[in-house]
């Protein structure tokens, strides 16, 4: 367990710097007045809820089976992963969205606005040390694999939260620092309008995908096609058995798949011969595959 929650110390990294950064945003909105940088703190404050949920749903998911749950409580890290990048659109998106066109109803400049800059900057760097820290997790779990292929096919959504919640607040602070700087030099308060509105876009794009990658996560996804074959073959490599006929898995976690196999032995088998032998090939496939936590072989006939 506590290796487990060492592998998340970036969600605790993440949430320390949302929280400072919030805090920084709000008290330049205040004495600026600037829509986009009111947006950005809403971001922010969005940011470090999800790492509360995210944190909350992976002390869930690791919770023993017990007589109401008896394949375990895995697939609660997928649950608040879902309603995460339901919070992002709700309130994130939608809201910075809204604060943009109240201030196209109501443009206007205020004073200080060297606060915004030197907020912007400060939150450039603290949301960089954040993505960093995210970034050396994730690079160790894809590793030579593409990075955008990586991010569809992980089954830890806590990681392409944090990932892709940093991309946008980096790509956040850039849209507002054009907002406030544009709106100066041409002295148009639009400009700050629309900057917010674009964040809101912004993080309406970031919950979409990570609302379509943890549904297809909550409602169960297959392991790879290359993990499969190779479970088949050293299935199909024992003395007892002649074929695996079907195959099913499931993620029920990050680290968890459970896998039933329908599986033809050869005739004239005793009960005994078949039960020793599904021990038998459940040990060895553990052996190559730990995140196999559950599997299932069910002697069926031709």
């Amino acid at each position: 367990m506590a290796k487990q929650m060492k592998s998340k110390q970036f969600i605790f990294i993440s949430l320390g710097v949302d929280l400072i950064i919030a805090s920084s945003k709000f008290v330049a909105a205040a004495v600026t007045g600037s829509s986009s940088m009111m947006s950005e703190g809403i971001h922010s404050i969005i940011d470090a809820i999800s790492q509360v949920l995210l944190l909350w749903g992976f002390r869930a998911s690791r919770r023993l089976p017990d007589s109401t749950r008896p394949f375990g409580y895995g697939k609660e890290l997928y649950f608040w992963s879902f309603i995460v990048s339901l919070i992002i659109f709700v309130v994130g998106g939608c809201i910075s969205f809204y604060e943009g066109l109240i201030r196209l109803q109501r443009p206007g400049f205020e004073d200080g606005v060297m606060w915004n800059y030197a907020i912007l900057g400060i939150a450039f760097i603290f949301n960089l040390i954040s993505l960093i820290s995210a970034l050396k997790v994730f690079n160790a779990q894809r590793k030579d694999m593409p990075f955008w292929k990586a991010v569809v096919a992980t089954k830890d959504p806590s990681t392409i939260i944090v990932i892709l919640g940093d991309i946008g607040d980096l790509l956040g602070l850039f849209i507002a620092f054009l907002g406030v700087f544009l709106g100066r030099y041409f002295h148009d308060p639009y400009y700050d309008a629309v900057a917010s509105m674009l964040i809101g876009i912004v993080l309406i794009v970031i919950s979409g995908f990570l609302s379509r990658e943890s549904k297809s996560l909550l409602m169960g996804e297959t392991t790879s096609r290359s993990t499969l074959r190779q479970v088949i073959k050293l299935t199909e490599a024992d003395e007892t058995v002649v074929k695996v006929k079907k195959h099913f898995s499931m993620y029920m976690a990050p680290e968890e798949i459970l896998l039933h196999m329908n599986t033809i032995f050869k005739k004239g088998l005793t009960t005994e011969q078949i039960t020793d032998a599904i021990e038998r090939i459940t040990k060895l496939i553990q052996k190559e595959f730990p995140r196999m936590k559950q599997i299932f072989i069910e002697p069926v006939a031709k």
